[in-house]
């Protein structure tokens, strides 16, 4: 899996590799594009998946601040989003200033997990379920259940924003192992 740099807003930066992203801090010229994020601080991968079960992990390790699950294809990339939710076409976990939470209608707070590096995130399209892991703990943080699902899902990944240098370090999507 791999990050889409033609949804990436200019002030991102991502990996040769497209397995890291993180902000720049600098708002780099870039060509318009209709599938790139101009409001907000997030970049979708290449791949979408619109039936069956698909997996991936994150590292998080080190961040003070983001956000990451799946969204809709067809979520708006030009406008200024007030509600990162499921009735928006998001269905997001997010960390903020130890603040664990499942974006929702209202937020459902979660226990803040001590060392929280890796998440993995699970879907299962045709269940409408969307499962978020502690991959070193190996335990369950949260799953959103009957969702759903009409159009091809995107993960998404937002570092937010660098504040100065606290927030600096990458999200990066990690290798999977099959036998695990």
């Amino acid at each position: 899996m791999t990050l889409d740099p033609d949804t990436a807003p200019p002030q991102l930066i991502l990996s040769d590799d497209g397995k890291q992203v993180h902000d720049g801090g600098v708002v780099k010229e870039l060509p318009d594009n209709p599938k790139r994020f101009t409001k907000h601080i997030n970049v979708l991968t290449r791949q979408s998946f619109s039936s069956g079960r698909f997996y991936f992990e994150v590292q998080v390790k080190d961040k003070t601040r983001w956000w990451l699950g799946v969204t809709r294809e067809s979520v708006s990339r030009k406008d200024k989003i007030t509600s990162h939710t499921p009735e928006n076409g998001f269905w997001i976990l997010y960390f903020i200033k130890d603040k664990l939470a499942f974006s929702d209608n209202p937020d459902v707070r979660l226990p803040v997990r001590a060392e929280l590096q890796k998440v993995g995130v699970f879907v299962d399209y045709d269940a409408g379920l969307v499962s978020f892991y502690d991959v070193e703990a190996r335990a369950h943080i949260y799953s959103a259940t009957g969702c759903t699902f009409s159009e091809p899902l995107y993960p998404i990944l937002s570092p937010c924003s660098h504040d100065g240098v606290r927030n600096s370090t990458p999200l990066i999507i990690s290798p999977v192992n099959q036998t695990d």
